[in-house]
């Protein structure tokens, strides 16, 4: 290619890529603009929209499955275990709660919207919501405590749990302490001892010497 065309090829490739990126810009040029008068008007979003996570603790059982899932540990969660005499009443899903649940934090300001907690649930008591307007000038603020658990509550099932397992140790050593030695294998059992005196065996007299 002679130094004279390839001038007029370049020249031309420009154009050409001009062209092609001002055509967009023409085609919004003589498109009438459209202002959302936001906040009074909001866009509506998508319905798998990731947004601010939401926990109904009532069907929450304690398993701790979304905070293992979160890549960033902006989910905490406590448990109690529950007493045989206490009934923490069932799930929306059926499923019985046998855990007491005092602390369920979510640091929304770690949060990074994967949405990666929300599977795992068993009971499906976490989930992602709408909401994206919760903008805070305390970033302690953005820490959602969702357990409805009073500090008297939390004592209380404390309280009970190790009364509870006190009563289970002592029952199992007393279990213990009543339950006879077994002999080593490979030993006979020691006999009882009798209760009535045996019959001695005839013992042999001594030899008394014979006078002669």
């Amino acid at each position: 290619m002679s130094a004279v065309r390839l001038y007029f090829h370049n020249i031309w490739q420009t154009l050409a890529t001009i062209a092609i990126g001002m055509r967009v810009t023409f085609s919004h040029l003589f498109t009438p603009a459209v202002t959302v008068q936001y906040p009074d008007v909001r866009l509506k979003l998508p319905e798998r929209a990731r947004n601010r996570l939401y926990v109904n603790i009532d069907d929450c059982i304690g398993c701790d499955q979304c905070s293992l899932a979160c890549p960033v540990d902006c989910i905490s969660i406590e448990t109690i275990k529950a007493t045989a005499d206490q009934d923490l009443g069932v799930t929306s899903t059926g499923q019985k709660k046998r855990l007491h649940v005092p602390r369920f934090d979510i640091d929304i300001a770690k949060c990074c919207y994967c949405g990666l907690c929300v599977y795992p649930c068993p009971t499906e008591c976490i989930m992602m919501t709408d909401v994206y307007e919760f903008s805070e000038f305390d970033r302690h603020n953005l820490i959602y405590n969702f357990s409805s658990m009073v500090p008297a509550d939390v004592e209380e099932a404390k309280e009970k749990l190790q009364k509870a397992e006190a009563e289970a140790a002592a029952k199992k050593a007393a279990t213990a302490a009543a339950k006879p030695a077994t002999p080593p294998t490979g030993q006979a059992p020691t006999p009882p001892p009798a209760t009535g005196s045996a019959p001695k065996p005839d013992q042999p007299k001594p030899d008394t010497p014979s006078s002669n």
